[in-house]
């Protein structure tokens, strides 16, 4: 009537856009930094071989920090897009605008040396503190900016507005710095509840904004000076 034999089966059928799929799962070390560890094993993974119609793909946590860290690159570029049209109607050049956004790659030179100074991992909070750089960073050299080019249409030759304006724009930039970063400092502390969500986002700005004020107060006026040669 029947032939019984015993066999190893999968207790579920797992599937995804209809493709048969099985998963292996495990907990990462809270210990442990959560990108290194997934760069080990995608390195491990591959030495492994696998056969024809099998791929072998990271899912879970890993999966949504892709997805996320795409869109806040969309958001990052969207933003400095916006800052930069908004610069260009108000100073009415298409140049400014280049000087003053330059300060945003200083900024985010000193979040990165900050985090791998504390030896923190680059997260999705560390990303948005980045996001917010680009329009808090920028506001130095908005101030150094504009006051140069006041000194330039009041008959000041170019070379004099430059200093002129870097000797009177010096406290006004250091005082809107040290606000904020004074502002951000009990964040970076980590009080309270969810204090490893903040903290992150918080090291972001304060690092980005040391390195820009000091940066740009001696960049910011030589670039000025190379894109606005032709000009006296």
């Amino acid at each position: 009537m029947a032939q019984i034999t015993e066999e190893q089966l999968p207790r579920e059928i797992h599937r995804t856009n209809q493709n048969r799929v099985g998963k292996v799962s495990a907990y990462v070390d809270e210990k442990a930094t959560f990108d290194h560890v997934v760069k080990a094993l995608e390195g491990k993974l591959a030495n492994v071989p696998v056969p024809a119609g099998y791929r072998i793909e990271m899912a879970g946590q890993e999966l949504q920090r892709k997805e996320s860290m795409g869109g806040l690159t969309f958001a990052l570029i969207l933003s400095i897009v916006l800052v930069y049209m908004v610069m260009a109607s108000q100073f009415e050049s298409l140049v400014h605008p280049f000087t003053i956004l330059l300060t945003i790659p200083l900024a985010m030179v000193g979040a990165l040396v900050t985090f791998y100074i504390l030896g923190r991992p680059l997260n999705v909070m560390a990303y948005i503190g980045m996001i917010m750089l680009a329009g808090i960073a920028v506001n130095d050299s908005i101030i150094l900016v504009d006051k140069i080019n006041q000194l330039r249409r009041s008959g000041m030759a170019k070379r004099d507005a430059i200093i002129q304006g870097g000797l009177q724009r010096v406290r006004p930039i250091i005082m809107t710095s040290l606000t904020t970063i004074l502002a951000l400092l009990p964040l970076t502390f980590g009080f309270g509840e969810s204090a490893d969500l903040r903290s992150p986002m918080a090291w972001a700005v304060v690092g980005g904004l040391v390195t820009s004020t000091m940066l740009s107060l001696v960049v910011i006026p030589c670039v000025y000076e190379v894109m606005t040669k032709k000009s006296h």
